[in-house]
């Protein structure tokens, strides 16, 4: 990485994220994409970094990626209490969004990789009636089981051949990061793992509205539509993320790293 493209790292819970702006983390992925370069981005929420501080090869995988956002509004306010006071939320759905249309305007080409086709169909068509001039190569949604080695390497052929430079990926935590680290190095375009927010712009899934967001309580909009599958996880996760981050301003560990 060039002096240029460096950035300031804090961590928290011993995941290293990015002190990032917008505009900073737009055209970082912007630059890596115009040259084709194979990198990773993980947009970390507290589940994320939670996971990650239980789950040792999960945290390697973020530690190693080559850009790590604030994507939760507590993650985004820990690094504001580790020093940098005016952090933003750099969260996977706004960013997806921001970079859909900075690749129409530049001509850069999007794939999606992830989810289910009718959510990806509904996904392009309203990323290509946002952004007309958007380049849309190609989409793939995977089977849940694993793939086969085969499988998987025609998937990347089919990427690489279609000329993608960015490609937004939507398996879910921790399934996106595992693939994105496992194809870096194979796939020839800056992969992003953006998790729900296929279906937030498909429309399948109702985001929470921006006063909730803003106020870190976009989880509880989220345990209100499926409180079934989702109160385990807020209620453990929430609860270990401010245990574990209360341990870790008082014992002085949080030290901003580069």
């Amino acid at each position: 990485m060039s002096t240029a493209e460096s950035t300031v790292k804090a961590a928290v819970l011993e995941v290293k994220i990015d002190a990032v702006t917008w505009s900073s983390a737009v055209e970082r992925v912007i630059g890596w994409a115009k040259r084709h370069e194979s990198r990773y981005v993980c947009a970390c929420s507290v589940h994320s970094v939670v996971t990650a501080k239980t789950d040792l090869a999960y945290r390697a995988v973020v530690n190693a990626a080559d850009m790590a956002t604030p994507d939760g509004m507590p993650v985004s306010w820990s690094l504001k209490w580790l020093g940098f006071r005016g952090q933003q939320r750099i969260n996977g759905p706004d960013l997806t969004w921001r970079l859909l249309e900075r690749a129409a305007r530049d001509g850069q080409a999007v794939y999606f990789y992830g989810s289910t086709p009718e959510t990806i169909d509904l996904l392009s068509r309203r990323a290509q009636s946002a952004f007309p001039a958007l380049k849309i190569v190609g989409s793939d949604s995977p089977p849940f089981r694993p793939l086969t080695a085969a499988e998987d390497e025609e998937i990347v052929e089919r990427i690489n051949g279609s000329g993608a430079s960015l490609v937004f990926i939507g398996l879910g935590c921790p399934k996106q990061e595992h693939w994105m680290a496992a194809h870096r190095g194979r796939v020839n375009a800056v992969m992003l793992g953006v998790g729900a927010a296929f279906d937030y712009h498909a429309g399948t899934l109702k985001r929470a509205p921006r006063w909730m967001q803003r106020s870190g309580l976009e989880w509880v909009y989220r345990l209100s539509q499926e409180p079934r599958r989702l109160w385990k996880r807020y209620l453990t996760t929430n609860s270990l993320f401010i245990y574990y981050f209360a341990r870790q301003m008082l014992t002085g560990s949080g030290h901003i790293k580069s």
